[in-house]
């Protein structure tokens, strides 16, 4: 009925509007010029409302570009950022004085040369001298920044195996994160998804003697001043890690393993101090303040305080809970860091864990064997770790 409704009433509006036309054109006097052929009056108006508009249009840039400044990223907290960033903003000025050359250009050509019955125009059919400037000066802008470009991918792209870099995996799945350390070994050991089972949730090879002392963790945690060397798999679907602080992303495709490194430069607690970080924390919290007090109103629990962290971020569209798909990162001191990964366990411990003794692991087994169907399906589901 509502459907119903709403088209009944744009239908009354597309009628009212057309009525208003026609009363419209009968309320002209009859020696208006009603001809569809452009006049001087309207040549001079149409080149007048030109004008205004590209002014109107270039104050509107000027003015996002300040107030949207807010929502800018800090400085780099990598090595590679500072190249990253300056790539980036040379193409962007190039982009803007084109824009801002031609743009302004063609409104005041349209308005300079707007038509005049006492003038006529001078048609060129061709100049090969302006052929020739619009179309090498863009060849020779673009092949600078292309060529730029491409020395900056390879210097960011190309890891050194000489830095000892430390080697991390990362382990996408919907919708969630998790790292693999290499170990004391700075090797990581064999995976593979077939591997999955129980408490192996990323499907760690057990033979495989490197993965003896692999760590698994839940949160990143970084030592700064080190190259970070990232392995990277997904279990299901296509992922991106994307680490904006960092100026880092990398797809996280099925069945093949990608990589990005880089070195991280500024710890966390180093990044909370600084005076861009106080400032935007602070405006957060004003506006988490504000929307509390809507919420308590509403007899629901008040916003938590923010405090800035690092994030890996999910930059691809993976499903339903993608939003939420992120790992928290620490950049610490070395030591701070040597001390965090000294209380982690192995994989190979944990998984000691879970094996029972000799004797007790015969026991179980007879049990299996002597119990009623149904038990034993529920017991082999437990084995599998699927849910009861």
């Amino acid at each position: 009925m509502t459907v119903f409704l709403v088209i009944v009433v744009l239908a009354l509006l597309a009628i009212t509007g057309w009525q208003m036309s026609k009363i419209f054109q009968l309320s002209r006097s009859p020696d208006e010029d009603t001809s569809e052929i452009a006049n001087d009056k309207d040549n001079n108006s149409q080149g007048l409302f030109m004008m205004i508009f590209v002014i109107l249009f270039f104050i509107l840039m000027a003015y996002c570009f300040w107030y949207y400044s807010r929502f800018y990223l800090p400085g780099a907290s990598s090595e590679h950022g500072s190249e990253y960033d300056s790539l980036m903003f040379i193409s962007l000025a190039v982009i803007m004085v084109v824009q801002v050359l031609t743009q302004a250009l063609l409104f005041y050509f349209s308005y300079y040369y707007r038509g005049n019955k006492r003038k006529k125009a001078l048609f060129y059919a061709d100049n090969d001298k302006l052929e020739f400037i619009w179309t090498i000066i863009p060849v020779i802008v673009l092949a600078g920044l292309i060529i730029y470009g491409l020395f900056t991918w390879s210097s960011i792209m190309n890891i050194n195996e000489d830095d000892d870099p430390l080697v991390i995996e990362l382990y996408a799945k919907q919708f969630s994160w998790t790292a693999r350390y290499a170990g004391e070994d700075n090797t990581l050991g064999k995976a593979n998804v077939r591997f999955i089972e129980g408490i192996n949730t990323v499907g760690v090879d057990v033979n495989d003697n490197y993965a003896e002392d692999d760590i698994i963790a839940t949160e990143l945690h970084l030592p700064v001043g080190r190259p970070v060397l990232f392995k990277m798999r997904s279990q299901d679907v296509l992922h991106s890690a994307f680490f904006p602080h960092f100026r880092a992303q990398m797809n996280v495709v099925p069945g093949m393993t990608t990589q990005f490194g880089f070195t991280p430069t500024i710890t966390t607690e180093d990044m909370r101090s600084s005076e861009y970080m106080v400032d935007k924390v602070r405006t957060i919290n004003e506006i988490r303040k504000e929307n509390s007090q809507q919420l308590m109103a509403n007899g629901e629990a008040p916003l938590d305080s923010y405090e800035f962290d690092y994030y890996l971020l999910c930059n691809k569209i993976c499903g339903v809970a993608h939003y939420n798909m992120q790992m928290k990162i620490v950049v610490e001191s070395p030591e701070d860091y040597n001390a965090w990964i000294a209380e982690q366990q192995t994989f190979g411990a944990t998984m000691a864990d879970q094996e029972p003794p000799s004797g007790q692991e015969e026991q179980l087994k007879e049990e299996k064997r002597e119990a009623p169907k149904e038990v034993r399906e529920t017991m082999e589901a437990m084995e599998q770790g699927e849910e009861i």
